[in-house]
């Protein structure tokens, strides 16, 4: 394969017109090389550890697979679309990286196995068996902020590879196991349950999909239209906010993150984190501080758009039931299938490679938001389907 195949996701153009303009304008959007593969990560019986309140625990694995993913991707020089689930993650991999990817997931797997007695399933397809199925997969990049950009998924080859995927063979036949000890540094879980910002009464975690997938372009941009007018500008219904992070301390927290990275608790190790957790009080009443708080809400994470839209908004119930209203239009008229799941907070979960510029903070609503609205959405294709 050429280098250049490998740099495909990252020589792609950054988009930063409006979202709802973006999604109708087909010439930004390239297939994805057939040469590349899908890779997803998923918790298996997750509604039922949500159930169970191991919500957080949900989180903190699926977090831990795309820091798995992404360390990998690093050390190769090779920027990859990935897409955040709340109980598992979507990477578009090329195939120079599929191995060591797999085999560490694989490791991952059997340590949270291990450690929390919870099932994270991993699976692969070639894109090339996507379009051979006769499904699309349609890329694009997009940015509403100087510092952050997210890739724009359209057509329904995540879907059809998620089904797949799913299925009772998920695909990890061929590879074999890592012999290292797998690279989760980076991955910080440091922020308690956050509320939602001034003027804002709860937490929404939405999903849509569009029943036409060939109409999904149109029908994206008429929810996202509907966010904006509703909800404001994305900076207005971001459920972040600076004035809302509590740092949090204890041990109990810092020693389960820790179990998830290193397989055990280290005495030493625990005290060393917690002690530079407690600079973190500080740290942030520093310039550089101050700087990596701005920064880490304008890079965290609350859109998904992989084939369907998934999103995290904060706002008043006035403006929940006015979305709701309009996105109930769209459902009578045969051109969506939503779920909504609301909370008072939201979650975060980070991966902080470096805390001047590079870090990513992955959000779901608080209770295990996406897999609650995810179960909802199951429901009601299930009807749809008798």
């Amino acid at each position: 394969m050429s280098q250049s195949q490998d740099h495909f996701y990252s020589n792609l153009p950054i988009q930063k017109i409006p979202l709802h303009r973006l999604l109708i304008q087909a010439k930004f959007f390239i297939d994805v090389p057939s040469d590349w593969h899908v890779i997803i990560t998923d918790i298996k019986s997750s509604t039922v550890a949500v159930s169970a309140g191991l919500h957080e625990n949900v989180n903190l694995i699926a977090t831990g697979s795309i820091v798995t993913v992404l360390n990998i991707a690093f050390k190769a020089n090779i920027a990859v679309p990935f897409f955040f689930g709340g109980d598992g993650a979507t990477f578009i991999v090329p195939t120079s990286i599929v191995s060591d990817a797999m085999k560490a997931l694989i490791l991952y797997r059997n340590n949270t196995l291990q450690n929390f007695n919870i099932d994270l399933r991993a699976g692969i397809i070639a894109v090339e068996d996507i379009y051979k199925n006769g499904h699309a997969l349609r890329i694009s990049r997009f940015s509403s902020s100087e510092i952050f950009s997210i890739p724009i998924v359209l057509g329904d080859g995540l879907d059809y590879a998620e089904k797949i995927i799913k299925g009772d063979d998920y695909l990890l036949s061929g590879h074999d196991q890592a012999s290292e000890e797998i690279d989760l540094s980076g991955m910080q879980c440091r922020w308690d349950k956050i509320e939602p910002p001034e003027n804002s009464e709860e937490v929404v975690t939405l999903i849509v999909i569009a029943k036409d997938c060939t109409k999904q372009p149109e029908i994206f941009s008429r929810v996202i239209r509907h966010l904006d007018e509703i909800y404001g500008a994305p900076e207005k219904r971001q459920p972040i906010s600076i004035p809302k992070l509590i740092f949090r301390t204890s041990f109990n927290n810092l020693g389960k993150e820790m179990r998830h990275r290193l397989g055990e608790v280290k005495f030493f190790e625990l005290i060393k984190t917690w002690v530079i957790n407690a600079y973190g009080y500080i740290y942030f009443r520093t310039d550089s501080g101050k700087k990596y708080l701005k920064q880490l809400v304008e890079m965290s994470d609350t859109l998904v758009i992989d084939g369907r839209i998934n999103t995290v908004i904060t706002g008043t119930e006035k403006q929940r039931l006015s979305l709701q209203n309009a996105l109930n239009i769209l459902e009578d008229e045969g051109e969506i299938v939503y779920a909504l799941y609301v909370s008072k907070e939201s979650v975060m979960s980070c991966y902080v490679r470096d805390l001047e510029d590079d870090h990513i903070h992955f959000v779901d609503g608080a209770e295990g938001g996406y897999t609650k609205a995810a179960s909802v959405l199951k429901l009601k294709l299930k009807k749809m389907a008798q």
